[in-house]
């Protein structure tokens, strides 16, 4: 069953959330960092990108770079810029993309559930990234960042997320750039904690959505520094790192779709007759084909799109990871027909996620940068859930989630 407990957030206050809130980390570079934090002080790409205040081409993975994350994070704290809370507290967050409203509750997981699988994964990490985000944390002493979990939805949960998202936000802004909106309330009383801290504990499972890494980062120093505490009780901050909880029911992964340079030496009609051995091919013409359900997917080559579906007896209904449209995808057509072994580092395919439309998979083509491109249905929650609980791993580049979490609006101590 699932432990969280609330804590004393640290944040802006209301009339800086603006400048201060940011995309996460890992969603831009640092080129794009510099440009958006440009002329803003109080921006927190100052903390969670740190090169910005460097010359451009300084290694941010460069020691001092890292302190210059956490002399920032001091430095907002004294400038009063974010302000803790003088109680711990448990905080909604909703985000609001093309009409549709998503409430999360941002909690402190707990880093013994991440490690004993009561917070289960889909995903595979690399080391690297861990070690950059655990440096990161070890640095700061604190999450600057949350990480996004999904949880099976719960009537009594929904109804006092409601009580508060009734009431006057404690932030409420509509994000630059992709226009999604943020909203932000504050749980502060005793009884409702309290309730929602034995709701938890009826949960058997949390679900990482988006933020392996993090996770994984945030875990493993909360780990690190109970082994270096000789008085290690088991109740200190570092146990616990932030999340934002989100019930299963409200969220939706997006398509994450695939482009490849070239055609492995065949011509494109040889290529076509090839997907003919697995796949029903059907041409259909120059307007753009979305795939319509699953073991259907969209190609996009030479100017025309088809419809390909997966014939019976390619796949496994009964195998979780079989009958993914990412694995059928990757088995039948990258790798028997394209020679793409390892989607991880062939440096032959590249990665859409579908919140950019199909429109840029035909523009990544028609310039010439890419031979065809690749649209998949999009996984369900279920799926991602029943691969967790069956201890299994997606492969890479499965999930997209969107709206992204912003970044800034509370931080979690480790003290």
């Amino acid at each position: 069953m699932a432990t969280i407990k609330p804590f004393r957030g640290i944040r802006p206050p209301k009339d800086l959330v603006e400048q201060v809130a940011s995309r996460p980390y890992d969603v831009l570079n640092s080129e794009e960092a510099r440009e958006e934090a440009k002329g803003n002080e109080k921006s927190l790409y100052h903390i969670i990108r740190p090169e910005i205040d460097f010359p451009v081409g300084t290694d941010e993975h460069a020691p001092e770079v890292y302190q210059k994350a956490a002399e920032s994070f001091k430095k907002f704290q004294e400038k009063g810029w974010l302000v803790q809370d003088p109680k711990e507290c448990y905080y909604v967050y909703a985000q609001t993309m093309n009409g549709k409203i998503q409430y999360g509750l941002v909690v402190c997981a707990y880093v013994p559930d991440y490690m004993n699988g009561v917070i289960k994964k889909h995903e595979l990490t690399r080391r690297d990234k861990e070690e950059d985000r655990m440096k990161h944390v070890r640095v700061n002493n604190a999450n600057i960042e949350p990480v996004f979990f999904a949880y099976p939805h719960n009537d009594e949960l929904n109804k006092i997320i409601a009580k508060y998202a009734s009431r006057e936000p404690e932030y409420d802004f509509i994000a630059p750039g992709d226009g999604f909106g943020h909203t932000f309330w504050v749980i502060d009383n005793d009884e409702d904690i309290r309730r929602i801290t034995e709701l938890f504990a009826k949960i058997p499972a949390l679900y990482i959505a988006d933020g392996h890494h993090r996770s994984a980062a945030a875990a493993l120093v909360g780990a690190e520094k109970a082994r270096q505490n000789p008085n290690h009780r088991g109740d200190e901050e570092y146990n616990y790192f932030m999340a934002v909880c989100f019930p299963d029911d409200q969220l939706t992964i997006i398509d994450y779709n695939r482009v490849v340079k070239d055609l492995n030496g065949l011509t494109p009609e040889e290529f076509l007759e090839k997907l003919k051995k697995n796949f029903v091919v059907e041409c259909k013409g120059t307007e753009i084909y979305k795939p319509t359900g699953l073991h259907n997917f969209s190609l996009y080559v030479e100017g025309k799109w088809y419809s390909l579906t997966a014939k019976p007896g390619t796949y496994d209904d009964n195998d979780p990871i079989g009958v993914l449209d990412v694995t059928i995808s990757s088995n039948l057509i990258l790798n028997e027909i394209l020679n793409i072994k390892d989607l991880r580092s062939d440096k032959r395919i590249d990665f859409v996620g579908g919140i950019r439309g199909l429109g840029e998979l035909k523009r990544r083509v028609d310039s010439g940068e890419m031979k065809m491109a690749l649209a998949l249905y999009p996984v369900t929650m279920k799926q991602l859930m029943n691969i967790a609980d069956t201890g299994n791993i997606m492969p890479p580049k499965t999930t997209w989630f969107e709206p992204k979490l912003r970044s800034g609006l509370v931080i979690h101590k480790l003290e």
